[in-house]
């Protein structure tokens, strides 16, 4: 099954359903780019009026990951994948729409194809940057990622 935006959303209906009623929605994904966008709103924010850490980090995890979900089922292989570790940075309230982007998908085709070729598990970092409408920075993600072929 191809990984469009529109089946992604709809997977998280179902398998994320936290993600999906707190806003945060696959915008674009191609070989190079995600980007995933989230609206602050009454039911994603903090007690500050901003919106709540954790939301920022699942919809900056969802870009890593749709990455790493993409070219797994592009290469037709039993992969399994995990978040190992993590860090974040917060630089600026989060108000308005925020929009997530990484764009380290060929970095991810690269880790997906090694551990294919050499059936190890495999580890990367891969960031994701969340702005505001004005174009600022409000927080900074990394999510290490771990990836490793299953036996069939």
């Amino acid at each position: 099954m191809k990984v469009t935006p529109a089946r992604f959303n709809m997977f998280m209906f179902f398998k994320l359903p936290s993600a999906w009623w707190s806003g945060v929605r696959l915008h674009s994904l191609n070989e190079s780019e995600c980007i995933v966008k989230v609206k602050h709103s009454w039911i994603n924010q903090n007690p500050f009026k901003s919106m709540f850490w954790a939301v920022q980090g699942m919809a900056a995890e969802m870009t890593t990951g749709a990455f790493l979900t993409r070219e797994i089922n592009l290469s037709g292989e039993n992969i399994s994948m995990l978040v190992s570790n993590n860090t974040a940075k917060f630089t600026k309230k989060a108000t308005g729409k925020i929009r997530f982007v990484c764009n380290k998908g060929l970095e991810v085709k690269k880790l997906i194809q090694k551990a294919v070729d050499t059936g190890d598990s495999q580890t990367l970092w891969i960031d994701s940057t969340g702005y505001n409408e004005n174009n600022l920075v409000v927080s900074h993600f990394s999510f290490e990622w771990s990836v490793k072929t299953r036996k069939k």
